[in-house]
């Protein structure tokens, strides 16, 4: 492994660890490969990061924050936790409420409601155990999420109110990151198969102990809130083989016509989310290398948020390249939240797209970063300046 790139960067990917991501630094193995570095092959808690090598080779620094992340835009902070971490989140079809999971009262993450605008937080889970990515329903009735309260991960759905849980799924794969269909019938999610150690994706119909039905290959994937298609990611098997973006059609319940829409040499592109109306894409990008901050002459850590067409096209960057950001989640107003270091403490922030039509830029050399607002990246500029 070429430690040198690969320890040198810490992110959390929706709470949990998962170091099959390190494929892109590891020229033997195989796509999707779980590795990682002296622990079991198993996904493991956010809570025991400090602990071992995590998403990307991370290192265990928790708190440390060089300075406070330059915006490219305006920006809104949403949660406001200085113990623990809040993280994963997910808004409602009313855009007036959050459900995340946080760490902020124990090591293990409960799941909470609150207010986008608001301040009063609702614990909506109090378990031992872990529960993590939760998804609100498409008539905002219930949560779907991923627990390991019975030893390994399952899904689970709960309701609003934190009444009626049930156990959707409960087999010796480790389940997470559900997402519901339209119709709020159905979730899609992945599991991570415990011979093959690949991570694939299963259709389960929302109910207790429902039996589930294989998809293809693929992690964290997300229904379109307007069709049958799928977002997900998977590791490339040629290349760099740092994950890439696709999308497969479900036809009469069978997938159809899986189809990368975006990748890069020079990052890995993780965690895509659609917008409400199914037109737009937020991603999170990954370096393979730290970079230094000309100001600080640090090395920092950094990933960033990205949105982009449905297509693949007209791609822009929401964060700024100077810190920690990931796990990206859609308003039904336009913005997109995510959880960000950016002031020392992991809680949720938010940034609009921009709805306009700035100039394309084309750059043949080396990006710049100070540029300000956030603008629309050409498909000539992708190369030298991101995905």
């Amino acid at each position: 492994m070429h430690s040198a790139s690969c320890i040198t960067l810490r992110a959390r990917l929706c709470a949990v660890i998962l170091p099959a991501l390190l494929v892109g630094c590891e020229a033997d193995a195989p796509p999707d490969t779980v590795l990682v570095v002296g622990q079991t092959r198993l996904p493991t808690l956010a809570s025991a990061r400090d602990r071992q090598v995590t998403l990307f080779g991370g290192l265990p620094r928790r708190s440390a924050a060089p300075y406070m992340g330059r915006a490219r835009g305006s920006m809104l902070q949403h949660s406001y936790t200085r113990e623990g971490a809040d993280f994963d989140c997910h808004v409602d079809r009313r855009g007036r409420r959050m459900v995340f999971a946080s760490t902020r009262h124990s090591d293990a993450s409960d799941l909470y409601i609150k207010s986008l605008s608001g301040t009063a937080v609702v614990q909506l889970t109090s378990d031992p155990s872990s529960d993590i990515q939760p998804v609100f329903s498409p008539d905002d009735s219930r949560v779907a999420f991923a627990s390991n309260r019975t030893g390994n991960w399952d899904l689970w759905v709960i309701g609003v109110d934190g009444q009626r849980p049930i156990q959707v799924t409960n087999t010796p794969m480790d389940e997470v990151h559900p997402s519901w269909s339209a119709d709020g019938k159905q979730l899609i999610y992945s599991a991570l198969h415990p011979k093959s150690g690949q991570w694939e994706l299963w259709l389960v119909q929302a109910e207790e102990n429902a039996t589930p039905t294989f998809v293809g290959d693929g992690v964290f994937p997300e229904w379109s809130p307007v069709e049958d298609k799928i977002l997900f990611q998977r590791a490339r098997q040629r290349g760099s083989r740092w994950f890439s973006v696709w999308t497969l059609e479900l036809v009469n319940g069978e997938p159809r016509y899986p189809t990368e829409i975006a990748s890069s040499a020079d990052y890995a592109m993780i965690s895509p989310t659609w917008s409400g109306d199914g037109q737009r894409i937020a991603f999170t990008t990954v370096k393979t290398l730290p970079s230094i901050d000309p100001e600080f002459g640090a090395v920092y850590e950094t990933s960033d948020i990205w949105v982009m067409d449905a297509d693949g096209g007209s791609r822009m960057r929401l964060t700024d390249g100077h810190s920690v950001n990931f796990s990206p989640a859609w308003s039904p107003s336009g913005q997109v939240l995510f959880t960000s270091e950016r002031s020392g403490h992991e809680n949720i922030w938010s940034a609009v797209p921009s709805t306009g039509s700035p100039p394309t830029t084309s750059v043949t050399g080396t990006a710049r970063d100070d540029i300000g607002p956030a603008r629309v990246i050409s498909a000539k500029a992708i190369a030298s300046e991101g995905p």
